[in-house]
């Protein structure tokens, strides 16, 4: 039963089983404080949900608090990383959970955070393979975050780098690896290539230009899908922005009510709301990781 678990979980990841991923961060609220006011929280996933998001990423507390009728056709990731922008180092990760407790609160993944370059990289790199051996034995999907960050990290976006840090990954036990984007954008491929794990291409461009146009890009270099939280759930329609990112990622051009949408595929303030989707500012969160 151990050995099918991995397989089953792994393909509740892609909602059309085309094995691309569209995850939406949501463990901000740990690292740089509140994602959305409590009343609001259940509101903003269900226009993730609505929006066509593949997977929310969110730490075992607030996985507790969810009502099972909101992730009918989601998947949950449970986080089992930490640290907050309060810390001496914002770079040290420390695990704040394992694979057992995932498998309790119902998960279908687990992700876990490595910052390359940090103080403590040999820390969290420990942390990274204890928690892909547990991952084996309860049959748990493993997403590495494995970033770029620290004193020796000159350009974060060398692709050469990033291609170290891919395999980094993957030499440890992940299943998949969020990273940061190399640039040029198409420079993407290169790490791709170098990947044996699917690549998820980490939050928005570094310059804050258009989403959608930095998906399909990456989605072009042979990302396997994106991780995209901040831009998404600080969206006056996060709805709609999702269910255009889901278009970049899984193919198609739909709208959250399954009708054509060829209008402007920016995230302004003037998106159009999708239809019983709050038009709520989620978030004023500026510090931090998407």
């Amino acid at each position: 039963m151990m050995k099918t678990g991995k397989p089953l979980r792994l393909r509740r990841l892609s909602l059309t089983g085309d094995d691309r991923h569209l995850l939406i961060p949501l463990d901000h609220s740990v690292s740089d404080g509140p994602v959305a006011p409590p009343g609001q929280w259940e509101e903003l996933l269900r226009a993730l949900v609505a929006g066509g998001a593949d997977g929310i990423i969110v730490h075992k507390g607030r996985a507790r608090a969810l009502g099972p009728e909101l992730l009918k056709g989601c998947a949950l990731i449970v986080h089992l990383s930490a640290s907050t922008a309060c810390s001496p180092d914002v770079d040290a990760k420390v695990l704040v959970g394992d694979a057992e407790e995932a498998v309790a609160l119902g998960a279908d993944a687990v992700s876990v955070h490595v910052n390359i370059g940090s103080d403590t990289e040999g820390r969290q790199l420990a942390d990274l393979g204890a928690v892909a051996r547990s991952c084996d034995t309860w049959g748990m999907p493993l997403i590495a975050m494995v970033y770029p960050r620290g004193p020796r990290i000159e350009n974060p976006h060398d692709p050469a780098l990033l291609a170290h840090i891919v395999n980094v990954a993957a030499d440890l036990g992940a299943d998949m690896v969020k990273t940061t984007v190399a640039l040029p954008l198409d420079r993407m491929a290169e790490v791709v290539a170098h990947s044996p794990i699917p690549v998820l291409a980490a939050g928005g461009p570094p310059d804050g230009s258009d989403l959608i146009e930095y998906g399909t890009a990456v989605m072009a270099a042979g990302c396997r899908g994106l991780a995209v939280g901040r831009r998404i759930f600080s969206s006056p329609s996060p709805a709609t922005l999702v269910s255009r990112l889901a278009a970049v990622v899984h193919g198609g051009d739909r709208g959250t009510d399954g009708m054509s949408m060829t209008s402007s595929t920016t995230d302004s303030p003037n998106t159009p709301n999708a239809p019983n989707t709050p038009n709520t500012h989620y978030s004023t969160i500026v510090a931090g990781v998407a």
